[in-house]
């Protein structure tokens, strides 16, 4: 019974994290090679493999979801289907069957997408906890390296070190056009007057309403609308993810080579042996209703939510006879389907900036310990152009991802749809209660998936700072210790590291 208990409370649990990056010894082939060539043959990163089918099947979905054939075939259809409008439009069961693909493609996606929002952050701290491992040695060893060599020799090398010799050999991945092009896109439907574009044309579509006696197929036409652009934002969220995080990978892997050699040149400098320490994240301590909402995003991250919808979907099935399969049978599935997508989208949101609050120290004692790095040589440490954070938009996109990424908005957000849901029930779930339950949630749904846009849009772009600082720094370090490696007194140096007791034998063999 204590067992069940356990596994039931398990989920959303977020955990300690303690690890240990792998000690990289040096050998008298490698640690006199140029920097170039050690780079070269260092080992980069490499993902951790999960030991469950399960987890490694499910993230091979996640990854094909946002691949760009996947993406290409997404948005032909949606063009397949607002074509067919032109001959078919007039009658609601055309509206209504898009409205329900959205509404279980949505639901599907939302799956999919909090497990790749969950991926992504179990990565990004396991790579800060094997950087800040790997940085403990260098603090070791870099003392060592400079209290040999004394304050006025660490001035000189430090004055002759210049990273340009070898930086534009040695640098970060460039992305493609098409990459480019899909950042450009995602910084459109990010902004903050897209936003308020968003809004224009709703408040637009009510002005219609009382021409329209505020009929049902009035109400049809913005859940087509709507339909078509959750289709596209949820295609295009999960292929900007998917090809961020490929060039996250990519940045990573320069990073760890860089950070390999220069532990290398390093332990080789002083004789070091030690392995790398253990390193401990911390798990965040979070408030009730936090976790509550963490334990809901791991169970639809593993996909309980799908199986549940496999589940409906035969139940609504079933009942088709029933209803005669009539207009409103057809909404039923979407109905639900929308409702349930709505709460994700709170969720995602949620999650989104709390896993990114969680992150954000861990990469920034990594920036305080490289620049006690560099100070210790007399180094400036080298740092990009930090974020405009004074421009009105950029102060209101924060301002908007702060209050809907907030745990009470979720609750808020639930309590709205428990209130459309106690008004279709009112309406004895009617084509016109259903509606009610599937176009405001909609609305809503498609406003939150484009703030998750602008919240990824900023997440990325400190991410990709602390990186850029990251691996510039040790190539600073590097390009200072390849100049200590080039000294004469470097001998020296690996002398004054040597334990007295190995150092006598040594000099004993010598004579």
């Amino acid at each position: 019974m204590k067992s069940i208990l356990c596994a039931l409370r398990q989920p959303g649990a977020i955990e300690d994290v303690v690890v240990a990056a792998p000690s990289h010894l040096p050998d008298p082939e490698t640690h006199l090679l140029e920097p170039l060539h050690l780079i070269q043959k260092a080992p980069g990163y490499a993902p951790a493999v999960k030991p469950r089918f399960l987890d490694r099947a499910l993230d091979r979905i996640v990854q094909w979801t946002g691949s760009i054939p996947m993406f290409v075939l997404l948005q032909v259809l949606v063009l397949v289907w607002s074509l067919s409008g032109i001959w078919v439009a007039n009658t609601n069961l055309w509206p209504v069957l898009m409205g329900n693909f959205q509404a279980i493609f949505s639901y599907v996606l939302d799956s999919l997408l909090m497990r790749q929002q969950l991926n992504g952050y179990d990565e990004n701290i396991l790579v800060a906890a094997e950087v800040l491992s790997r940085t403990e040695t260098h603090h070791r060893t870099l003392k060592l390296v400079v209290d040999s060599i004394g304050a006025d020799k660490v001035g000189r090398i430090a004055a002759d070190a210049c990273t340009a010799q070898f930086e534009g050999e040695i640098r970060l991945p460039q992305q493609g056009r098409f990459d480019r092009a899909i950042n450009r896109m995602a910084l459109w439907l990010g902004h903050i007057w897209f936003v308020v574009f968003f809004w224009a044309t709703m408040l637009l579509w009510l002005a219609f309403g009382p021409s329209n006696q505020w009929s049902d197929l009035w109400q049809l036409d913005i859940n087509s609308a709507t339909s078509a652009l959750l289709i596209f934002i949820f295609s295009f969220l999960a292929i900007l993810r998917e090809r961020h995080a490929a060039y996250t990978h990519a940045c990573v892997d320069a990073i760890y080579r860089v950070d390999a050699a220069l532990e290398v040149k390093l332990r080789a400098l002083t004789n070091d042996e030690i392995v790398n320490p253990e390193t401990l994240m911390s798990a965040p301590r979070v408030s009730w209703l936090q976790r509550a909402i963490n334990y809901y995003a791991n169970v639809v991250g593993t996909l309980a939510g799908v199986a549940l919808l496999i589940v409906v979907t035969i139940a609504w099935i079933a009942v088709g006879p029933v209803m005669h399969f009539s207009t409103n049978w057809w909404l039923l599935i979407g109905t639900y389907a929308g409702l349930v997508g709505l709460n994700d989208g709170f969720v995602m949101r949620n999650v989104q900036a709390q896993l990114r609050k969680y992150e954000a120290p861990h990469y920034a004692a990594i920036d305080k310990k490289d620049r006690e790095l560099l100070a210790a040589v007399n180094i400036e440490p080298l740092t990009c152009e930090p974020i405009n954070t004074t421009r009105i938009s950029y102060r209101v996109s924060e301002w908007m991802n702060d209050v809907c990424g907030h745990e009470w908005t979720v609750l808020g957000g639930f309590i709205f749809l428990c209130g459309v849901v106690a008004g279709s029930s009112a309406m004895h779930w009617n084509e016109t209660g259903q509606l009610l339950s599937n176009i405001p949630p909609m609305i809503i749904e498609s406003f939150f998936m484009i703030i998750l846009i602008t919240g990824h849009n900023s997440a990325d772009a400190e991410r990709r700072i602390y990186l850029t600082d990251m691996f510039r720094r040790r190539l600073q370090l590097l390009d200072f210790a390849n100049h200590v490696t080039k000294e004469d007194d470097a001998d020296k140096i690996m002398l004054n590291s040597i334990p007295d007791d190995v150092l006598s034998e040594v000099i004993i063999r010598k004579a």
